[in-house]
């Protein structure tokens, strides 16, 4: 009998779309009894201008944005599902396919909404579809999360 959590990695970067998908995970654990992986890859995008302290402040900033996102959740989201939070510096595809290596399911927000696919998905959205092991879920830009009900059959409002 296999006794591992169902493992759901999901890419926050602080923008609707991504609290979006961190939304959906968190909900899907619940479903499953699983935990939540939520990443924050970040990247300095001006070496001259680093030093040696920007590794550290640069994690701090992407632990604090975690800490938020997973701080804004509903309550009764929370509570029951651990969501580990990771920040990690490099490229957001590369690490988001590296840590679905280890997950059952990659999730993540999309960008655009033009007809072509890069535009619609976003590049890192494409690029974790082309190279990930596991199954990608894209959640699609201003997608509404369902209504969630309570044991009685309320609806909770979840804003």
């Amino acid at each position: 009998m296999n006794t591992r959590n169902y493992v759901i990695a999901v890419g926050v970067d602080g923008s609707d779309n991504a609290r979006q998908a961190l939304l959906w995970a968190v909900r899907e654990a619940h479903a499953r009894g699983g935990t939540v992986q939520a990443i924050n890859a970040w990247r300095w995008q001006y070496p001259e201008l680093r030093d040696k302290d920007t590794a550290v402040r640069e994690t701090r900033r992407a632990e604090q944005l975690l800490a938020r996102e997973v701080a804004s959740l509903p309550s009764y989201l929370r509570t029951g599902v651990s969501v580990a939070c990771e920040a990690i510096e490099g490229d957001a595809a590369a690490v988001l396919t590296e840590a679905g290596r280890t997950a059952d399911v990659l999730v993540l927000g999309s960008h655009g909404s033009s007809r072509h696919i890069h535009q619609l998905l976003g590049s890192v959205s494409e690029d974790c579809i082309r190279q990930a092991t596991c199954p990608v879920v894209v959640i699609p830009a201003n997608y509404q999360n369902p209504a969630v009900r309570d044991t009685a059959g309320q609806q909770i409002n979840v804003a």
